[in-house]
């Protein structure tokens, strides 16, 4: 993220009393806490009102108050290879398919600029990458978040690279994804379909709108409930807009259990779980979403192939926890 004028941000009712660096951060889902706190300490942050420099990331914040930061701008990273292990889930001359962590950010960037999974690839892949407009990078074709786990691919060549970006452009691809949410939709089964484009105030995140948006349709059924405390749900998308499965499950009233940014939990459905239950929710430490299943027409072959992930280890354990009475 680079800026040549200040982003201007305004704290929620619902942040109240929040160490600043971290308000920001739910803010700015695209740019980590570590970064804003280094931000924040090189006095990159005046409150509006005041004019007043505020360098101190532990800072509590208060309901209305604005913020104006300066990111400075920033040369465009040059990946290099890094020696980082990846879950591959297959590999050919044409493309990759990489079983991501959470944790791992795709592509790099300032706040990011390394250990990303593009050095992890670019060291991976070696020679065997032919280029992407004639660099020896991987073809990013889409991404995920940093904090949702599971399945991704790239391209290792320019032919191979315009045929997926083809394929996600049309549509023509299969993405389900796993999440728990709070409380248990009702239909259990559905499809949501709406606009979705820039929040109107707060300009970093996504939202459902009325218009100056883009077409938006998840399909999404119930899997397995906790009472009405909780749920899993899988997703399938038939578009791919940014944050489209958070904005679409908080739309519908079932926010994503861990999400900084969406993710709220009502006072009754938290009474809904057992004790345990409750704190593992409240201490988990992303959004609790997986891409468990991933399918494309090869670009050489033209067959049909499909791959499936497992849901993590920290979401079963959430799911189990939340079993419990």
């Amino acid at each position: 993220m680079t800026s040549t004028t200040p982003l201007q941000l305004s704290i929620p009712e619902d942040a109240s009393g929040e160490r600043l660096d971290r308000a920001l951060a739910a803010l700015l889902p695209d740019m980590s806490r570590s970064r804003l706190k280094a931000l924040i300490e090189a006095g990159n942050l005046t409150l509006e009102t005041s004019g007043a420099t505020i360098n101190e990331p532990s800072f509590r914040v208060k309901p209305g108050q604005t913020y104006l930061l300066n990111v400075p701008d920033a040369a465009p990273p040059v990946p290099q290879g890094q020696d980082i292990h990846l879950d591959i889930a297959f590999e050919d001359a044409d493309i990759i398919v990489v079983d991501k962590p959470a944790g791992m950010v795709v592509h790099p960037a300032p706040g990011n600029p390394d250990r990303t999974m593009v050095n992890a690839l670019i060291a991976h892949c070696g020679d065997s990458l032919s280029g992407i407009g004639g660099v020896k990078r991987p073809g990013i074709v889409h991404r995920i978040d940093k904090d949702t786990s599971g399945l991704i691919i790239a391209a290792k060549n320019d032919a191979a690279h315009h045929a997926l970006s083809e394929a996600f452009a049309a549509h023509d691809i299969t993405r389900a994804y796993k999440c728990l949410v709070w409380g248990l939709p009702s239909p259990k089964a559905g499809t949501i379909e709406t606009l979705i484009g820039r929040h109107p105030t707060h300009r970093q995140k996504m939202a459902v709108v009325s218009r100056n948006g883009k077409e938006a349709i998840t399909h999404y059924q119930v899997e397995q409930s906790f009472g009405l405390g909780a749920a899993l749900v899988e997703c399938r998308l038939e578009t791919g807009r940014t944050h489209q499965i958070r904005v679409h499950m908080t739309h519908i009233g079932h926010p994503l259990i861990g999400d900084p940014v969406y993710g709220r939990a009502t006072i009754a459905r938290r009474a809904q779980l057992s004790d345990a239950a409750r704190e593992a929710a409240k201490a988990f430490p992303r959004q609790a979403l997986h891409a468990a299943l991933l399918g494309v027409i090869h670009p050489r072959t033209g067959t049909y192939m499909e791959w499936e992930s497992d849901i993590p280890a920290d979401m079963v354990e959430l799911a189990r926890l939340l079993g419990t009475k």
